[in-house]
């Protein structure tokens, strides 16, 4: 067994994909096995991963027709023989030294996942969507979904995985959709027994412009799989009796439409309703009232 598998979904990203492959091949952790799943691309980026692969056996190729990335990772984690697992987006890059210091400080604490900061670089912009400034083992559910960020950024490629873990609770990405990170990263944050934060070390996340997250002849489509992303996570909390603060995650409970436009929209938390006027003017928001045994928690701080 290797100590990680880091698992690429691979789609026409011919300009990004030589900096992603540089930043892993020389990872200071060697032990590794990079897995090359080609979503179907139809550019010349599987030209250049044939190159890299004849000069380092840990990359593997598998290929699929075309089916989104939940699939592509989910193939990819079939095949996996890593002790733990990391997921990388082909237009993304780490530091060299990012697997070794999540893989420690995971086998440091026994813990279920590790997780970094995340940087977002391109157009100009870089900004850090997740700061950590120690090391620490986290147990609470309500900060372990505060020190991800779970209710803005679920984001499965600054994380790594025990593999075991992932196989006990059958954590898989949803196919043939989009905004599959959602409910993986929720249920892999709420099983884990804990989270080992790992400072001074970074996953960049570049903003393609030509990525699946910003461009789609299907913006409908998209729209539809996020909202849909967004009821399958609360649905799972809920299932779970999951303790934590409310007005972090919403979906639409109910739309009320006219020729084809969302006129009156209801939105719900765990506790709470909001109503807004074509999807977004507030009209009015109302709360469950608590109990003494509710353990509620209304206010974000």
């Amino acid at each position: 067994m290797v100590k990680v598998s880091i698992i690429i979904p691979i789609f026409n990203t011919e300009n990004y994909i030589a900096k992603c492959l540089n930043s892993l091949v020389n990872q200071t952790l060697q032990d590794i096995e990079i897995i090359c799943v080609n979503d179907g691309s139809t550019d010349d980026t599987m030209l250049i991963v044939n190159k890299y692969a004849q000069k380092d056996s840990r990359i593997k190729i598998i290929h699929q027709e075309h089916s989104k990335q939940g699939a592509a990772r989910n193939k990819g984690l079939k095949i996996a023989q890593g002790e733990y697992i990391g997921f990388v987006d082909s237009d993304d890059w780490v530091d060299l030294d990012y697997f070794e210091k999540l893989y420690n400080a995971s086998k440091k604490y026994d813990s279920d996942l590790a997780l970094a900061t995340n940087i977002r670089t391109g157009n100009g912009k870089t900004k850090k969507r997740i700061t950590l400034n120690k090391e620490e083992f986290i147990t609470d559910l309500q900060k372990k979904m505060d020190i991800c960020h779970q209710w803005k950024d679920g984001c499965p490629t600054n994380k790594l995985y025990r593999t075991e873990f992932l196989n006990r609770h059958n954590i898989r990405f949803p196919e043939g959709v989009s905004c599959e990170d959602k409910l993986f990263t929720t249920q892999a944050v709420y099983y884990a027994n804990g989270i080992a934060t790992v400072p001074n070390t970074y996953y960049y996340y570049f903003r393609n412009p030509k990525s699946t997250v910003n461009l789609s002849k299907k913006s409908r489509e998209k729209t539809n799989d996020k909202e849909q992303a967004r009821r399958d996570v609360l649905n799972f909390l809920k299932l779970k009796n999951a303790k934590i603060r409310d007005k972090d995650f919403w979906a639409v409970k109910k739309d009320y439409k006219l020729f084809g436009i969302t006129w009156y929209r209801i939105k719900e938390s765990f506790y709470t309703e909001k109503h807004l006027l074509f999807s977004k003017i507030p009209i009015f928001e109302r709360s469950e009232k608590k109990t003494k045994n509710s353990k509620i928690l209304c206010n974000k701080p």
